[in-house]
């Protein structure tokens, strides 16, 4: 355990490359099922145009572009010297293996790129897909990032994921096997979840197997549905304190082999319609640990192992 009193990502890839390591965010120009009509055309209700990108693509910026202009920034303000393709925007295994493997060998053909991670939905992989990228495990650092955001069906419904955490589990155990690491992503604050319901996700996951985590506030952008929702009363949005205390419930019910990749989310200023304190990205952060410390707590503190909780105590995906 770190000081940070929970297993930050920082920490994990010093410790594995001997450096700071920083993650490059790529927008590949993927789309993704829940916007092209497959399942939707309206995306989850939080999704704005860029889904959670940068939107280079759309403006015809290569991948070999927007690593290299990304290397210069982040070297001259983290002194970082080697990185991490990370394919954000979208779901990056939405197209034909031929085309991801062209898009995934641009990005690693920079030598400077030791870690491969890609975004995207449980229901967009299956054999084939894992097939290629575990290809890439035996020469580089590769993490699958899986859009879970809650194990409750009711609330995936609501958000228009258009996925379950059937879904999810059956993606996991098809992954598992390949020195591909797991990382599941889960939103804090969704219309209609409880801080009980957050626990049952942290409770679930911590012994699933995966090998990540990022924890994102649910926050507010304009030109979406949840933005609507939000202006005509459906939904509120959780204040900062609340945040940080079911942050720090979360991570104690974490088995404590779990690497935290992210405790926050980071929207776009322009864009944000609500809460505002997640803009304070760095002040959340120490209150989180300032919690932590008070509770004289840490990842894992009141983790227990399935078979050890008794039963009844773990609500279902369909509670």
């Amino acid at each position: 355990m770190t000081s940070r009193r929970y297993n930050d990502f920082n920490s994990y890839l010093r410790k594995r490359f001997g450096c700071r390591v920083q993650k490059i965010t790529i927008d590949a120009g993927f789309s993704c099922p829940n916007r092209d009509g497959t399942l939707s055309f309206n995306g989850c209700i939080y999704c704005d145009g860029k889904g959670s990108g940068t939107g280079a693509a759309r403006m015809a910026e290569s991948i070999k572009k927007q690593i290299q202009q990304a290397k210069a920034r982040l070297a001259a303000r983290y002194k970082a010297r080697k990185y991490i393709a990370y394919f954000q925007a979208f779901t990056n295994t939405y197209a034909p293996c031929d085309i991801l493997r062209r898009r995934y060998d641009e990005a690693l053909a920079d030598s400077e790129i030791v870690g491969l991670a890609i975004g995207t939905r449980p229901d967009c992989v299956d054999e084939a897909k894992l097939n290629l990228i575990e290809e890439y495990t035996a020469t580089h650092m590769v993490w699958i990032e899986y859009g879970l955001q809650s194990i409750h069906n009711r609330t995936l419904e609501k958000i228009n994921r258009r996925h379950t955490f059937e879904d999810f589990v059956r993606a996991v155990r098809t992954t598992e096997g390949r020195n591909i690491l797991i990382c599941a992503h889960v939103i804090l604050g969704l219309p209609g979840e409880s801080r009980a319901d957050v626990l049952d996700t942290a409770t679930a996951l911590a012994d699933l197997g995966i090998d990540g985590v990022k924890i994102h506030s649910l926050y507010i952008l304009r030109e979406t549905p949840l933005a609507r929702l939000f202006e005509a009363g459906g939904c509120t949005a959780l204040d900062q304190e609340t945040y940080v205390e079911w942050v720090a419930a979360f991570l104690e019910r974490l088995s404590p082999s779990i690497t935290v990749q992210r405790l926050t989310g980071d929207p776009d200023p322009s864009a944000l319609l609500a809460p505002e304190w997640t803009l304070k990205k760095q002040q959340t952060l120490s209150l989180i640990q300032k919690t932590l410390e008070v509770r004289e707590s840490w990842q894992g503190k009141l983790y227990a192992p399935l078979d050890k909780i008794p039963s009844g105590s773990y609500v279902g995906s369909n509670s």
